[in-house]
């Protein structure tokens, strides 16, 4: 039987994104969002929840452009002080000793040690109560090629990307393979 939870914030998994701009004067900044994926397939689109009260709200605002950097299981720790830190009172990068790397093709930085990154460019915004979705654009993914496997493609096993437990306020690893989408509940329906 289950038990009622009532209305919260928990949905499994929760992924941990990190959200990289620009302020007015153009010093990097880059944020831990657990409020977020993929939201359109045509054009490519990635929405991310954050309030108005963050840095990084002002900073989309003002840029209309964000990127979206997923770091691997053995930078939680660095993922981690990105949601604790504000970039209004210190460089986080710095601090994190992390290195923004600037973007040929949005105006916003990623984290240059992080594995996997999306670019986008602000395609709407959507307010929700507490917090402004912003849907961003895909623009472009890039991915350092030890994540790609033989096809050119990032595997989730490479990548290790870090999961968010909202209630318990824990980070998770990703387990293993199970099986091939859009497959393998085929097998038994015939």
């Amino acid at each position: 039987m289950k038990k009622s939870l009532g209305a919260k914030t928990i949905l499994y998994p929760t992924p941990v994104l990190i959200v990289g701009t620009y302020d007015k004067a153009g010093k990097p900044n880059a944020m831990t969002v657990a409020w977020g994926g993929i939201c359109c397939s045509r054009p490519p689109c990635v929405a991310v929840s954050i309030r108005k009260a963050c840095y990084t709200y002002e900073n989309i605002v003002e840029r209309k452009a964000f990127s979206v950097s997923i770091p691997s299981d053995t930078q939680v720790a660095e993922a981690d002080y990105l949601g604790i830190a504000s970039g209004r009172d210190e460089d986080k990068f710095a601090l994190a000793g992390l290195t923004p790397a600037r973007s040929e093709l949005v105006d916003a930085p990623s984290v240059e040690e992080f594995p996997f990154v999306l670019e986008c460019t602000l395609f709407d915004t959507i307010e929700i109560g507490l917090h402004t979705q912003f849907i961003g654009e895909i623009i472009d993914i890039k991915a350092e090629e030890s994540v790609l496997n033989d096809k050119g493609v990032p595997e989730m096993a490479r990548v290790r990307p870090i999961l968010f437990a909202p209630e318990t306020r824990a980070y998770y690893g990703v387990g293993g393979y199970l099986g091939k989408a859009f497959s393998i509940g085929r097998k038994d329906k015939k």
